[in-house]
């Protein structure tokens, strides 16, 4: 007897280990199902090599990233008002909180997708008053003579879907890389404004310099249009004199008054830049120029690396790439299971008590037979759109390229521009110099101080209309390169 029962034990172990056994293989092969994914392996797609551009030397091509730091580019101008504006506009700018708000719904996007892989537990209570009719046939089946039933029921619920096939794992890659896209577009448009800032600023500060150059060619021209009333009145010169005297002091005049509306637009764009209404904001003139830096000869690929519009194109490639394996996906079975237990009761006393416990458990298998070619329509679909985003992705490079090309060739032209015109502003101002010396000593006439003093004016304000265009391709160059040319700054990591 005692045998009997030792062998009856062996084998109950013996079925348990097989019953284990198979339950760790099936465990170990959803484990393994639960690996696959169905999107194509993510290759970055191939862009149009560029060794070298054409007006810079030292370049090389690279891979995008813009991981690397950008660092306060702005602090190359050496202007502390500037840096402050900047950070006003970091902090206050509203198309820069619109775009942070969109990432933080795109962080919320790649939660919930996390969430999908886990278990649900859900926990449900409530009370349900029923009737039922009370015939003779079903009245022996009421307790109450209205017919009238209340029921008591709580129960515990716990489901969970096997991604057997990808279709959440690659939902959550499309949404991180969408995340990670949404953060790179803040940059993006972060970077843009920043240098429209500088720009309108830089532009701004080149009028306050026209502004003072008018301001003292118009009390010039007050002091020569004097003189020659003087001599018109003593006998000296002609009506004709006083004229010209006159047209070039009023014509100077409009030229100062014009650059009022034109200080004024640029003074309410920055207004606008930094969050506040242009009636409660002032910038008030200066003496200075901020410099125009100098960029170096030979400048590193890893700065165009850096700029946040490549990123983005190139993560939203990456979305659409793992959105291909969510729609394959949609051909598989879902796998399901559901564990759901609690109580039920007729009476509120004794409903939670043993005999009136419930349970379920099991698997769930669901798969769509037919759907007229949904399920196809839809791959395609996403597959179109993986297409359209590598053909933007390419574009994106190839516009970077263009940019950078564009803006070292603006200022290679510019530079040998300003050599020139700074000669011809140095004749200018010779010219007139003697001019005026010959009209004083009366061996010219008026007109012909008139037609040397325009053409020095003409000079200066070129001069700085070129020194304003050089500032302006300068902050555009930094942009195009991503934010900067600090090499030191190019192989830090973002903090």
């Amino acid at each position: 007897m005692t045998q009997r029962l030792l062998l009856s034990d062996r084998t109950l172990q013996q079925l348990l280990a097989a019953r284990g056994s198979r339950l760790l293989a099936t465990g170990m092969c959803l484990v393994m199902l639960s690996a696959c994914t169905l999107s194509p392996n993510y290759q970055r797609p191939e862009t149009p090599a560029q060794a070298s551009f054409k007006y810079a030397e030292g370049w090389t091509q690279a891979t995008p990233s813009d991981a690397l730091a950008r660092g306060a580019w702005w602090e190359l101008y050496g202007d502390s008002l500037l840096n402050d504006l900047v950070a006003q506009l970091n902090a206050n700018n509203q198309t820069v909180a619109q775009y942070e708000a969109q990432y933080r719904q795109a962080q919320a996007l790649v939660r919930s997708a996390r969430g999908s892989l886990f278990p649900s537990i859900d926990l449900s209570a409530g009370k349900t008053r029923s009737s039922q009719g009370t015939g003779s046939s079903s009245s022996s089946l009421s307790n109450n003579s209205s017919g009238i039933r209340d029921t008591y029921n709580t129960q515990l619920g716990v489901s969970w879907e096997a991604d057997l096939w990808g279709k959440l794992r690659e939902g959550l890659a499309a949404n991180q890389a969408s995340a990670e896209a949404s953060l790179a577009d803040m940059a993006a448009i972060r970077l843009s404004l920043q240098s429209e800032l500088v720009q309108n600023y830089l532009q701004l500060r080149v009028l306050d310099e026209q502004k003072r150059l008018l301001e003292a060619t118009v009390e010039a021209y007050q002091r020569s249009l004097t003189m020659t009333e003087n001599q018109y009145r003593a006998g000296v010169s002609g009506k004709d004199a006083v004229a010209q005297a006159q047209t070039q002091l009023k014509s100077t005049q409009a030229d100062l008054i014009d650059l009022v509306w034109q200080r004024a637009q640029l003074e309410n764009a920055i207004a606008v830049l930094l969050g506040k209404a242009p009636s409660e904001f002032a910038l008030a003139a200066t003496e200075r120029i901020p410099a125009l830096p100098e960029v170096p000869l030979a400048l590193p690929s890893q700065l165009l690396e850096r700029r946040p519009d490549i990123a983005s194109a190139e993560r939203k490639v990456m979305s659409a790439n793992a959105s291909i394996g969510v729609a394959k996906a949609a051909y598989f079975p879902d796998l399901s299971l559901s564990l759901s237990g609690g109580y039920s009761s007729s009476s509120f006393n004794d409903w939670i008590s043993l005999p009136n416990r419930f349970w379920s458990v099991g698997p769930q298998l669901a798969v769509t037979l037919f759907d007229g070619g949904k399920r196809a329509a839809e791959v395609d679909r996403t597959e179109a759109v993986y297409d359209q985003t590598v053909a933007q992705y390419r574009q994106t490079v190839l516009d970077g390229f263009r940019e950078v090309e564009n803006y070292l060739v603006q200022l290679k032209v510019y530079e040998d521009e300003a050599q020139v015109r700074n000669e011809a502003l140095a004749s200018a101002r010779e010219s007139l110099r003697l001019t005026n010396n010959q009209y004083k000593a009366g061996l010219i006439g008026y007109l012909d101080v008139v037609n040397v003093q325009a053409t020095a004016l003409s000079n200066e304000r070129s001069v700085l209309t070129l020194l304003q265009g050089r500032l302006v391709a300068s902050v555009q160059l930094i942009a195009a390169l991503g934010g900067g040319w600090d090499t030191e700054a190019a192989f830090s990591p973002q903090p």
